[in-house]
């Protein structure tokens, strides 16, 4: 069994794409259209260069993606992508290009269980967690066991 996330998209999938690509050092699988497809028929022809599948490749995970019909489409919520990086300055980096022209829902700051740890939406809409983890933290309680390696 694999485990990929799939985002809708309000029209900007490839834009968010290649962004994705120069930013997180990812390579695009797959652009497939609407044009050209069965749901051609059934969707507006300003919507038929948009796009029905899309697969980019981060470092080996999978991450899909599509344009959702605006009649279909939800603002994304209740969910973050989450990137835990080995590095406080690639930590720095991601962070400041996700929130670029997007928002910040927790500054990019030292926590309990990081050295660096932030929340933003980018400017495509897609809520991001940026994670830099410490070497070795362990919490515990009697209802509750934290450790990372």
């Amino acid at each position: 069994m694999q485990f990929h996330t799939h985002i809708h998209f309000n029209g900007q999938c490839e834009e968010a794409f290649r962004f994705y690509e120069r930013t997180l050092g990812a390579r695009i699988e797959s652009l497939l259209l609407y044009e050209g497809t069965p749901a051609a028929s059934q969707t507006a022809p300003e919507w038929h260069k948009k796009v029905i599948h899309g697969r980019i490749n981060i470092n080996g995970q999978t991450l899909m993606a599509c344009d959702c019909p605006a009649e279909c489409y939800t603002r994304p919520q209740g969910f973050s992508v989450s990137l835990t990086v080995k590095n406080s300055d690639e930590a720095e980096r991601l962070f400041q290009a996700l929130a670029e022209d997007g928002s910040v829902q927790m500054p990019l700051q030292e926590t309990f269980w990081a050295v660096r740890f932030g929340m933003a939406t980018d400017r495509f809409g897609i809520p991001w967690m940026i994670n830099c983890e410490k070497a070795r933290v362990e919490l515990e309680s009697p209802e509750n066991r934290y450790v990372t390696a």
